[in-house]
């Protein structure tokens, strides 16, 4: 763990959907981009689909993945490093991206009575100090927008 002064935001969803569905969805790069449309997309490399926890080192870079604004203009990227992954419960990313030295995120997906407890847990420190501001309010934008899209595909299928 970094001693930086991190800012953090965490986004809760109960979703009415099984815990081993979400998962699924929530480490896999057509559900991870399904979750940011229609503002962004990940890239991943050719023939990477998903987050595969028998392929993953912790600790190891996997990959550069680009966001692309509207799913065309490059904006940020992420050098994308998982340092913690419990299969069907939860992953820790611990990466830099361009504008920020560092980048976590922790999602959980948690079993309830008829469906699952979906948690992000994000953290950020901007490469720029003036940038943390509007750093935040983007990063809240974008986990309630993927939060909403949530709820909207699993209440569509419940």
């Amino acid at each position: 763990m970094t001693t930086e002064h991190l800012t953090t935001q965490t986004f809760v969803s109960t979703l009415p959907a099984a815990p081993d569905l979400v998962w699924r969805h929530a480490t896999r790069f057509a559900g991870i981009n399904g979750e940011l449309y229609p503002w962004l997309r990940m890239t991943a490399p050719p023939g990477v689909t998903a987050l595969d926890p028998g392929t993953i080192e912790p600790g190891r870079p996997l990959f550069r993945s680009w966001l692309l604004l509207g799913g065309v203009l490059p904006v940020e990227y992420d050098d994308l490093v998982l340092d913690e992954i419990v299969p069907g419960r939860r992953f820790l990313e611990r990466s830099s991206m361009l504008t920020s030295r560092v980048w976590e995120h922790e999602r959980t997906v948690e079993p309830l009575d008829g469906g699952t407890r979906l948690t992000d847990r994000v953290s950020f420190a901007p490469r720029w100090e003036p940038l943390r501001p509007l750093m935040a309010s983007v990063v809240g934008l974008v986990f309630r927008h993927r939060h909403r899209r949530l709820a909207r595909r699993y209440r569509a299928a419940a």
